[in-house]
């Protein structure tokens, strides 16, 4: 049984459960329903807040009660679809004997050969703990960034937690035409934004945390199923 702790946000957990069971019709064919993986999905509401800085010590708690929780049902393994949750990664695999996937190795390891300028959009505690910029370093990649950039995604996360949804889609039209004269590469680790991910219309190559978490929860499984 699959362990997914969500809820970080909210309106993320829904689109992320459907990139699983996309991938499980990608990699392995998943047809019929019986052909689909168990899931143990917990929404866990944190107490994170667009307009205020984390409680870092409350977050972690919150996140750890989770994880044991799906643990005592008896999952298999667990994956957080929550970048800010990562940076408390290792305390949190720690609390636990069940294993956790890390969203930040997943996603770096998507990143394509030929990138080398490499935009991070990202709640802001995300940004400043650097778990990605460290991550892009040690595969030689040049992290770019611009305060604007950040502005810009505090607020289409903003809109989205209040369901204006046109109005985050028109910024991230905005966001991403900024982005295309400075990078080749973005990294999308916050699962908010994977409700207008899909509106995409210039030249970038994008690498969405969620599914690169996603694909990792469909092999992991497909792993254990086969051993």
């Amino acid at each position: 049984m699959i362990g997914i702790l969500a809820g970080m946000g909210p309106k993320s957990t829904g689109p992320f459960v459907d990139k699983v069971v996309e991938q499980c019709q990608k990699i392995y064919g998943a047809k019929y329903d019986i052909d689909f993986p168990h899931m143990m999905i917990y929404s866990c509401p944190t107490p994170f807040y667009i307009d205020r800085s984390i409680d870092h010590n409350e977050m972690k708690l919150a996140i750890i009660k989770g994880v044991q929780k799906l643990e005592s049902i008896g999952v298999d393994f667990i994956a957080i679809p929550c970048n800010t949750a990562h940076i408390y990664f290792q305390e949190i695999q720690y609390s636990s004997s069940v294993p956790v996937l890390n969203m930040v190795e997943e996603t770096i390891k998507q990143l394509p050969k030929h990138s080398k300028k490499v935009a991070l959009l990202a709640t802001e505690p995300t940004v400043q703990s650097e778990i990605y910029q460290k991550a892009m370093m040690n595969h030689k990649l040049d992290y770019i960034q611009k305060s604007s950039w950040q502005l810009y995604v505090n607020e289409i996360i903003s809109k989205i937690k209040t369901g204006q949804i046109n109005e985050s889609i028109q910024l991230w039209h905005e966001l991403q035409l900024d982005l295309s004269n400075s990078v080749d590469s973005v990294v999308v680790a916050c699962t908010d934004i994977n409700v207008i991910f899909n509106h995409n219309q210039y030249d970038l190559h994008f690498v969405d945390s969620s599914t690169c978490l996603a694909q990792a929860i469909v092999k992991k499984y497909l792993s254990i199923s086969n051993s």
